[in-house]
C-alpha cells in the first residue's frame, strides 16, 4: 500500500475537478491574464495600449505644428475666413507657395543658406572628433582642467561674447562674409561645440581598447588609427553632429544679421522681413495691402518652405539619430 506522502505527490489530471479544486487555476483564466499582462508583466495587451497611447500622445504634441503649418498653408483667402474650415480646404490652393517662393527668391537664397549651414557644420563635425578623440582616449597633463573650460565655454551665454567677437571679426575683415562662422568651426569653437565634444567624447569611450591596440601590433601610429579603424566605426556619431550643427546654423538669425549684415541673407531672415517683402513685392493699392496683412496662408507656406529642408535631412538622418542617442545618453535642444 502507498504511503500518505506518496499519495500526495500524485498529481491529478489537467483540468479535472480535483485539479481545479486544487490549485484553484482555471486555463482560459491563464490564457486572458498571459493575453492582458503577459509574462512579465510588461508584454502584455494592457502594456502595450498604455505604451502607444502615450507615444501617440507626446508624437501629436510635436507633429501638431507641423499638420497646422501645412494645413493652413494651402488654404485660399475664403477658407481662412470661414470657421467651417479647420483642417482640410475645401481646394488646395498652390498660388500660395508660388508667391512665398518668389518672395523669399527661394533658389538663390536656398544656395546662401546651404553655404552658410553646411561648411561650418562639416568643419564642426571633423575639429570637434579630434578634440573628443582626445578627451576620451589620451592621458595628458591638465586635461580635467582644460575640459573644465571647456564646458565654461558652453554656460555663458553667446551675447556675453558677441560684441568682442564682433569687433574681432570687423578689425580682420571678415565681416559680411561665413568666415566669421567658418573658422571658429575648423578650430572646434564654432556654435554648440562644446556639446558636440561630449557627444563625440562620449562615443569613443564606447569603442574597445582592444581594437586599438591590434592595430598598434600592426604597425598602425595614432593618426592611422583615427582615420582609418575609429572615424569609419563612428559614422552615427558624424551624422547627429552634422545633422546638430547644420540645424543650429541653419536657424541662426541673430548672428547671421550681425556678421553678414547687407551683404548676403538667409532663409531664416528673409522669413523675418516676410511682410515688409510681401507688402513691397505684392501689395499695390492700401485695400490691396489690407487683404495680404490678414493672408496668413502665404507666410505659413514661407515658413513651410524654409523648415522643408530641415524635415528632409533629418528623415534621411534619424537611423543613426536614435542610434548615437541610446549610446551615449546626450539628447538635442
Amino acid at each position: 500500500m502507498k504511503t500518505i506522502a506518496e499519495h500526495e505527490k500524485i498529481t491529478p489530471p489537467a483540468g479535472s475537478v480535483l485539479a481545479k479544486g486544487r490549485y484553484g487555476k482555471n486555463p482560459f483564466l491563464l490564457r486572458g491574464r498571459r493575453l492582458l499582462l503577459g509574462k512579465q508583466g510588461n508584454d502584455g495587451l494592457i502594456f502595450k495600449f498604455f505604451t502607444y497611447y502615450l507615444l501617440i500622445c507626446i508624437g501629436f504634441v510635436y507633429l501638431y505644428p507641423i499638420l497646422f503649418i501645412l494645413s493652413q498653408s494651402f488654404k485660399s483667402m475664403d477658407d481662412l475666413l470661414d470657421p467651417t474650415v479647420m483642417w482640410i480646404p475645401r481646394e488646395f490652393n498652390l498660388d500660395n507657395y508660388i508667391q512665398a517662393w518668389q518672395v523669399l527668391d527661394f533658389p538663390k537664397t536656398l544656395s546662401t543658406t546651404l553655404f552658410n549651414a553646411a561648411l561650418p557644420a562639416v568643419a564642426q563635425t571633423i575639429s570637434c572628433a579630434l578634440v573628443g578623440y582626445g578627451f576620451a582616449k589620451f592621458n595628458f597633463p591638465g586635461k580635467p582642467v582644460l575640459f573644465v573650460l571647456m564646458i565654461i565655454t558652453f554656460i555663458i551665454p553667446s551675447q556675453v561674447v558677441m560684441i568682442p567677437l564682433y569687433l574681432l571679426f570687423e578689425n580682420y575683415g571678415m565681416t559680411g562674409s561665413s568666415l566669421p562662422f567658418i573658422l571658429p568651426a575648423i578650430f572646434a569653437m564654432g556654435i554648440k561645440s562644446t556639446l558636440f565634444i561630449l557627444i563625440y567624447t562620449q562615443f569613443f569611450k564606447s569603442i574597445p581598447v582592444a581594437l586599438e591596440e591590434a592595430a598598434q601590433i600592426d604597425g598602425a601610429g595614432r593618426i592611422s588609427i583615427f582615420f582609418r579603424i575609429v572615424l569609419p566605426i563612428s559614422v552615427p556619431a558624424m551624422v547627429v553632429v552634422f545633422l546638430f550643427s547644420f540645424v543650429w546654423h541653419w536657424n541662426e538669425t541673430y548672428m547671421a544679421s550681425l556678421y553678414l549684415g547687407d551683404a548676403m541673407s538667409t532663409l531664416p531672415l528673409k522669413l523675418q522681413e516676410f511682410n515688409d517683402a510681401f507688402k513691397n513685392m505684392f501689395g499695390g493699392s492700401q485695400a490691396a495691402s489690407a487683404k495680404n496683412d490678414i493672408n496668413e496662408s502665404i507666410k505659413l507656406a514661407g515658413t513651410m518652405l524654409v523648415i522643408l529642408p530641415l524635415l528632409v535631412l533629418y528623415f534621411v538622418a534619424q537611423r543613426w539619430f536614435v542610434e548615437v542617442t541610446d549610446k551615449t545618453g546626450i539628447s538635442g535642444e
